[in-house]
């Protein structure tokens, strides 16, 4: 199981949906290799450099958190069941109105839509609102999305950019 980076005073927190296989063996999220999240969040502005997955935790020294809708490791995110969704959107909630990070990243559109039962969902910044916490939902960094590197940057630095204006 990966332990989330969940603190007071986060500028944003990714939510990715659950961990791959490699990432439940090494024990960090976003480990495979052919996974863009460490290259986006830098490209977008989050971090000051490029970290390698198993510099995950230094997330919180550029105010990131970080965690996962599902703990279940899985080979695709689709192989989980909407139940499992819908039972770790509410655990989320709960973890998101105690921080109460400035904002959350939801990775991936179906995801959240099953997690939040909420149907129509545009990416970007979303009515939804946790506490105080505004709410994105941001394209899925994983190597299994057709998103060009510099589309998902885009995306990414839309957050980063109405964070520090």
């Amino acid at each position: 199981m990966l332990t989330d980076i969940l603190v007071e005073d986060l500028q944003v927190v990714f939510c990715g949906i659950n961990p791959g296989l490699s990432s439940a063996h090494k024990g960090y999220p976003f480990a495979n290799g052919s996974n863009r999240f460490w290259k986006v969040i830098h490209q977008a502005g989050f971090t000051g450099r490029q970290l390698a997955p198993e510099e995950w935790q230094q997330l919180q020294d550029f105010g990131c958190g970080i965690t996962a809708l599902v703990a279940r490791p899985t080979v695709e995110a689709s192989e989980l069941n909407r139940d499992e969704l819908r039972d770790g959107g509410e655990m989320l909630k709960e973890k998101i109105l105690r921080y109460q990070p400035r904002a959350l990243a939801i990775l991936g559109k179906q995801a959240f839509s099953k997690a939040f039962g909420i149907s129509k969902v545009n990416w970007g910044h979303q009515a939804l609102k946790i506490g105080r916490t505004e709410v994105w939902v941001l394209p899925n960094p994983s190597g299994l999305n057709r998103a060009t590197l510099d589309e998902l940057v885009a995306s990414y630095r839309e957050l980063y950019t109405s964070l520090n204006p």
